[in-house]
């Protein structure tokens, strides 16, 4: 059985994820803020909405941080939007804010992508496409360049560029997703993309932790990936 925990912080939809899990066949899910009962989930997905200094105060008051690591180190394991931003380092929200550190890098607002373009609008609101720079089994069966569903006001800069796996363009490319090992985070909402997203959380549903793409070789940096402001 594939039993996935959906981490209950207090921010963002989360019944939604857990429904698009459950269409795409996971069997057991749940949405909890039980240490304990993350701790015995096979797959754990951490998604949010919102600022990284609400979700970090959150994360202290029910007692997450120790389970998050712990399970980041050994199971598959899916940040989703603030999901993905609050493992990052430190955001300069607020002056500076620290982040979970289990990725080295920052979290940056939108405002460094639109450089002033009164026309792109803050918060980054809707569908953009998405270009697979490097190859990931969560990748499979999804055309690059498909189109993914974005709300955010602030992107990750990794320090590590080789763990940018996908792109996006607002104003400028910006990562839109990474991957190290067993994790793997996404700037846009996988439960909010219709068949692309609903696609990649299946493939996170039979995923076994490794980052090797069996189907295909790892993809050539795009143009965008190589002017992405990491």
């Amino acid at each position: 059985m594939t039993d996935v925990a959906v981490v209950d912080y207090g921010m963002g939809n989360l019944r939604s994820m857990a429904k698009a899990l459950e269409h795409v066949g996971a069997p057991c899910v749940v949405i909890t803020d039980d240490a304990e009962r993350i701790a015995r989930a096979d797959r754990v997905v951490f998604p949010g909405q919102g600022a990284v200094r609400d979700c970090m105060s959150a994360l202290h008051e029910h007692d997450l941080v120790a389970v998050l690591a712990e399970v980041m180190a050994d199971r598959p394991f899916l940040g989703v939007c603030m999901g993905m931003q609050a493992l990052m380092t430190v955001s300069e929200e607020n002056g500076g804010v620290a982040a979970l550190d289990a990725i080295p890098g920052e979290v940056r607002h939108v405002r460094r992508l639109t450089e002033g373009d009164s026309r792109l609008k803050i918060p980054h609101m809707g569908w953009n496409r998405v270009n697979q720079v490097r190859g990931h089994p969560l990748w499979q069966g999804i055309d690059d360049d498909d189109w993914f569903y974005f709300v955010h006001s602030y992107y990750v800069a990794p320090a590590d560029e080789t763990l940018v796996h996908g792109t996006a363009t607002y104003g400028q490319p910006f990562a839109a997703a990474i991957g190290r090992g067993n994790v793997f985070a996404t700037q846009f909402h996988p439960e909010k993309s219709q068949h692309a997203g609903l696609r990649l959380l299946s493939n996170f549903l039979h995923w076994d932790g490794t980052a090797e793409d069996r189907t295909s070789t790892a993809r050539p940096r795009s143009r965008d990936a190589a002017n992405t402001r990491y």
